[in-house]
């Protein structure tokens, strides 16, 4: 199974679990970070750092790309035409705003889907609907050879 498939299999077992703010708990509890990082922690192993406390607003106010950032850190950024099953979505909510939203990429054809972790929803797999594709503001994949 590619690493891509794993990281996929493993964010569906994740599904149906409720949204809650900066949790990490398959079946109790997490927001769109911890899912990611729950996911990580499966496929990949410990987190590579600790997670600080963080407000639903991602330093909006602040316009500082916190996400963004760790994601350049923790992942290998790929350009935007070469989309895989596996790839991690980081989305801008609104334009000109910091990205503060992220995804799986579940599946790839005629009708891209993605695994996230969205308030009012809990853990669901959604539609890659244009809205979404045009808040995409970067894409990484999960380093290999990291466990």
């Amino acid at each position: 199974m590619t690493l891509g498939l794993e990281v996929i299999a493993e964010a569906r077992r994740w599904i149906g679990t409720p949204y809650l703010h900066q949790a990490s708990v398959r079946g109790a509890g997490t927001d769109c970070l911890g899912l990611l990082r729950g996911v990580w922690r499966a496929v990949l192993g410990d987190e590579p750092e600790p997670m600080p406390a963080y407000t639903e607003d991602w330093a909006e106010p602040s316009k500082d790309e916190v996400l963004l950032a760790a994601a350049r850190r923790w992942l290998r950024e790929k350009p935007d035409g070469q989309p895989a099953v596996g790839d991690v979505l980081l989305f801008r909510m609104r334009e000109g705003s910091i990205a503060k939203h992220l995804g799986l990429l579940s599946e790839i054809g005629p009708h891209h889907r993605f695994i996230h972790a969205y308030t009012g929803h809990g853990v669901i797999e959604s539609s890659l609907s244009v809205p979404w594709e045009r808040r995409i503001a970067a894409r990484f994949a999960f380093p290999e050879g990291t466990k």
